[in-house]
């Protein structure tokens, strides 16, 4: 089975520092118009060239060609065409090749590091969890995967529901037992829909679902679907038998990122809350880099912009502000260290959850940073 883009970034976390310099490209592939095309592959140019007068070595230096090669067609729309945004990463041998494509849009950029670069796909992710559309009316729907590089294949499903022939006066009698008929066929419709709902949200890992159609039509299959299933329903658009699949994907889209941000909203409020009362969480930068040390962090949060310089200890590979040259829990020599990158890598290398927030002034006043424990010392 292909792996999921959580798999891919949670892989790409937990390379060794040992397997060498890694170049990480984040291009934006959302474009209206050649211009920003173009803008696109002179970004990519400019960042090779500099990075190439730097003088890298033999391996980042074939790495580079790699990417130049795989962003080129890209670019070209020749490859990973449809996709908002795309990342690519490169080491120093041939083992670390890997083009990611998501939904969301991506900030150009090019950074060459000991370890890939993985804030923006981690923000992905949050932005954009993976969706399942539903339209649904009384004799078809259509089940819309939105997966985490965009639409994925569309299911149809049609029953044999009978429309109504109304009939006049003597045959009132036979009409009514005819429209209970077709009740049951429709609640049978509705039934089988559920079922093969159900199955796709537990092979693809959905965590949302979107219903499209009449209010009517929704609130009738909400009605049979089952608790578990039901849960995951983010909300109600409206949509129309014969509407592409894009357009539907675009308003679930739309949708899933309001109820997103309203979650997330109130999902920060508590983990502050938490905090003060010393519960299962931490509100500081210092608070969260002892957590991560310990191993306690299950879901970090940190807004878009803060950026934290600091050391990476190279032996018990603490992380820690300042400038400090040698470790103040080992004393072994330390590395400079952006500290919101390094975070991030390490929650999702042991297994954690993160997610970046656009804005927030209440985490702000903290610091920037934030994070949901799974155990207190």
């Amino acid at each position: 089975m292909t792996m999921t883009l959580t798999d891919q970034v949670a892989r790409l976390a937990r390379l060794h520092d040992a397997a060498g310099p890694v170049v990480s490209v984040y291009l934006n592939t959302a474009w209206t118009d050649e211009r920003q095309r173009e803008r696109t592959r002179l970004f990519l140019k400019g960042e090779l060239r500099r990075i190439r007068a730097e003088g890298p070595a033999d391996g980042v230096a074939a790495a580079l060609d790699w990417v130049e090669a795989e962003a080129e067609a890209i670019i070209g729309r020749t490859s990973h065409a449809g996709a908002h945004g795309v990342a690519i990463f490169a080491g120093p041998t041939a083992s670390l090749r890997e083009v990611i494509s998501v939904r969301a849009p991506l900030e150009n950029a090019l950074v060459v590091a000991d370890r890939p670069l993985l804030r923006p796909l981690a923000a992905a992710l949050g932005e954009a969890p993976p969706t399942l559309v539903v339209f649904i009316d009384t004799e078809a729907a259509r089940l819309v995967p939105i997966l985490d590089s965009g639409p994925g294949e569309e299911v149809r499903l049609d029953s044999a529901v009978l429309g109504h022939h109304r009939r006049g006066g003597w045959a009132q009698l036979a009409e009514s037992h005819y429209r209970r008929h077709i009740e049951e066929q429709r609640e049978r419709h509705l039934e089988a829909v559920s079922k093969a709902l159900s199955r796709l949200v537990q092979h693809y890992g959905l965590e949302r679902i979107v219903i499209a159609g009449t209010a009517d039509s929704a609130r009738a299959f909400q009605r049979v679907l089952p608790s578990a299933v039901a849960a995951r329903v983010a909300g109600i658009v409206s949509g129309s038998r014969h509407e592409p699949a894009s357009v539907l994907a675009a308003r679930a889209s739309s949708l899933t990122g309001r109820v997103t941000g309203l979650e997330t909203e109130a999902a920060v409020h508590a983990v502050l809350a938490e905090a003060v009362k010393g519960g299962h969480a931490a509100a500081s930068l210092e608070g969260v880099l002892e957590a991560l040390q310990r191993g306690a962090v299950a879901r970090l949060y940190l807004l878009r912009e803060a950026r934290w310089q600091g050391q990476a200890c190279t032996g018990c590979a603490a992380l820690q502000p300042g400038a400090a040259p040698t470790c103040r829990l080992c004393r072994q020599a330390t590395t400079a260290a952006e500290l919101g990158d390094a975070m991030v890598a390490r929650t999702i290398a042991a297994g954690g959850t993160v997610t970046v927030v656009e804005a927030h002034g209440a985490l702000g006043a903290v610091g920037g940073v934030a994070a949901r424990l799974r155990f207190v010392p």
